[in-house]
């Protein structure tokens, strides 16, 4: 049975407040969306993810779908998002529909979810109401609610693939949600554990909630670098995937980018996982010359295989000369670019040593750097 998940992304979320819609604005080092996608990623029975985006943010798609997620714009209303995003799925299996505003969702909830749908056709997460409810009219309490039976909804959503489609299709106006549209078919829905951190960012004030939710839960890593090479013959230095003019070159295996070896071994500190000589072995002849954004791309790839995100990089130079302020921009804009970073998560700066010691001399380069990696 293939279970597929369905994000549904294309709101604007107004209420939420802020310069971009809620799902692009960014909660404890990623986007409230890339949290929602990772919780899915890390789900052990889901096979695909696809997505479903307003049509305004499709620029954003290629990204995702080179990450081999399936994207769709969205409709005129949640019920014509979530058609859109159905279409995309096989014709039978399982589906979770899942809002992406709710980035602080539990494996333990979308797992009952998957387990209910082992038998039964439907099944969503829900949560006992238990605080008192009021009736209103305008600012008075103008009543009581019973609250017996009462259960807030969540998501993710799950049915069988047939059944949401025809429900879909056979469904007029706009719905509160997928269960909605479901049992309007006149099919049953069964009621899994909701989880009270399971919250849909609505206000503003939510991000802080979520923030304090994923910051207690996440696996976060630190990893530091640290590297030399000496001068050499030749006329320009290779730093940070930038040539710069130079009276001498650097000595190295490959083409000697100190700021990048040293970038590449704080990631592989991060994940535990050695050093560039362990994986690019200097004895190899192949790696003669190779261009270091080799290595780079190679530790972010362990990375990201590893369910971890990079967060951000800080790189620092030691040496006399060249000097480094001039190019450090464009040092940061190919770092950020090769690392799939903004550039203001990618600092990269120099100092001296006062003129002491083999830096000192003008016998080389030195580096360090620190990598932070985030797994949800």
């Amino acid at each position: 049975m293939t279970i597929s998940a369905l994000v549904v992304a294309a709101g604007r979320g107004t209420r939420a407040g802020g310069d971009l819609p809620k799902q692009w604005q960014r909660i404890a080092g990623r986007s409230v969306l890339e949290h929602t996608l990772a919780a899915f990623r890390a789900a052990p029975r889901v096979d695909r993810i696809a997505l479903v985006l307003h049509p305004d943010d499709m620029d954003r798609a290629e990204a995702f779908r080179r990450e081999g997620i399936d994207v769709a714009p969205g409709g005129a209303d949640r019920a014509a998002s979530v058609r859109a995003g159905l279409a995309l799925l096989p014709a039978t299996g399982k589906v979770l529909i899942h809002d992406a505003a709710r980035c602080c969702v539990s494996q333990a909830v979308i797992a009952d979810v998957i387990a209910a749908l082992d038998t039964c056709d439907a099944a969503a997460p829900g949560l006992p109401v238990t605080d008192a409810l009021w009736r209103s009219e305008g600012a008075q309490v103008a009543g009581t609610q019973d609250r017996d039976n009462l259960v807030a909804a969540q998501t993710p959503q799950g049915f069988d693939l047939a059944l949401i489609r025809d429900a879909h299709r056979q469904y007029d106006g706009p719905a509160a949600d997928d269960v909605a549209v479901a049992r309007a078919a006149g099919h049953p829905v069964a009621i899994t554990r909701g989880d009270a951190d399971n919250i849909k960012i609505t206000t503003p004030g939510d991000f802080a909630r979520a923030a304090r939710l994923l910051e207690g839960r996440m696996d976060i890593r630190t990893g530091n670098g640290f590297d030399v090479h000496a001068f050499g013959p030749g006329d320009h230095v290779t730093l940070c995937g930038v040539r710069i003019p130079h009276d001498r070159g650097l000595v190295g295996h490959s083409d000697a980018d100190v700021g990048m070896h040293t970038v590449t071994d704080a990631i592989y500190g991060a994940l535990a996982m050695g050093d560039i000589g362990q994986h690019f072995p200097p004895t190899e002849p192949q790696w003669k010359g190779a261009a270091s954004e080799i290595f780079l791309r190679h530790a972010a790839t362990l990375a990201s295989d590893a369910g971890f995100a990079l967060t951000h990089v800080d790189c620092t130079l030691i040496c006399e000369t060249p000097k480094i302020g001039p190019h450090a921009p464009e040092m940061r804009r190919v770092m950020a670019g090769l690392l799939g970073l903004e550039e203001s998560r990618v600092s990269v700066k120099a100092t001296t040593s006062e003129r002491l010691g083999f830096t000192g001399r003008g016998e080389g380069i030195a580096c360090m750097a620190t990598a932070t990696l985030v797994k949800p």
